[in-house]
């Protein structure tokens, strides 16, 4: 008996994995594909190199970012400050470095809320249409009718100038992309056959759109949510410049860059080096979300 049960277990497993044979070439493909997409490539190593850079802060550099030295201010790059040193004595390449953590903290906040935002708003738009779809896209229009960066400067003013204002003000006027996306796809789907006979069968609204809708949008999310990534950081630096966003002595690269701008012809480095980190990491953004722009396109997967 314990030798059927044995073989009837070892059939289950068998059959566990046949199934989900399909799924395992899908990602094999799709690791064959980012391998021999070169953008896609550099672009994941720069994220990753970030990404690592904001996890290990603390091992990488023995300063406090934050910390005031009189005694050293405004020296040049040296073995003892490779970034040198700002107009308060602190060190350049901690801030550099601990300001990784805060980009990674914007970007992760206002993607979430973004996105959350604009799949509900568009999704039901799409969904069920009409007067519903009217009055939702032409909130998601009056929005698009203004600059990003001169809309959230406006949202940051009336909130107040600090990181957690900047990041819902970015968050705030950055949906609207999402919202398109997911509307074209509840439009899309919603008229296809098999969702007419769900609905047949009884299944409600939400559960057609949670277990149906939702996940066929995922996809074109992904890819925008990766460039836009790169848009955050430059929106949040821009904020930043201004002073409308992360404010003294936070280490956020935009208000680091605003700091040095006094001193940009003799002090060069403290507006430098993260100008270049802010421009590598956009770039690093956008080369990995056009990396996986191709790889999801169905042309290429055949």
């Amino acid at each position: 008996m314990e030798k059927v049960k044995s073989i009837t277990q070892n059939e289950k497993i068998k059959l566990f994995f046949k199934q989900r044979e399909p799924i395992l070439e899908d990602w094999k493909h799709t690791f064959y594909l980012w391998k021999s997409t070169r953008l896609a490539m550099i672009g994941t190593v720069i994220i990753l190199i970030f990404l690592g850079i904001a996890i290990f802060a603390p091992l990488l550099t023995s300063y406090n970012p934050t910390a005031q030295n009189m005694n050293e201010r405004l020296l040049p790059p040296s073995s003892q400050h490779i970034f040198g040193t700002d107009q308060y004595g602190r060190d350049v390449y901690s801030r550099v470095v601990y300001g990784a953590r805060v980009e990674v903290w914007i970007i992760f906040i206002v993607s979430m809320i973004s996105i959350i935002i604009g799949l509900v708003v568009g999704i039901i738009a799409g969904y069920f249409g009409g007067v519903v779809d009217e009055v939702l896209m032409r909130i998601t229009d009056m929005f698009l009718a203004f600059p990003r960066l001169v809309l959230a400067m406006v949202l940051t003013a009336a909130l107040g100038p600090n990181l957690t204002n900047t990041m819902i003000a970015i968050a705030l006027v950055d949906w609207t992309i999402y919202a398109r996306l997911g509307r074209a796809e509840a439009m899309k789907v919603k008229s296809q056959p098999y969702i007419e006979a769900i609905r047949a069968v009884g299944a409600k609204d939400i559960r057609i759109i949670a277990l149906h809708v939702l996940p066929m949008s995922i996809s074109p999310v992904i890819v925008q949510l990766t460039l836009r990534m790169g848009t955050i950081v430059l929106t949040a630096a821009g904020l930043g410049f201004l002073g409308l966003g992360a404010q003294p002595p936070t280490p956020e690269w935009g208000a680091i860059v605003s700091d040095g701008r006094s001193y940009l012809v003799d002090q060069w480095w403290i507006t430098t080096f993260p100008g270049i980190a802010i421009a590598i990491i956009v770039l690093g953004f956008n080369l990995l979300g056009d990396g996986i722009r191709d790889i999801l396109d169905p042309r290429l997967r055949r």
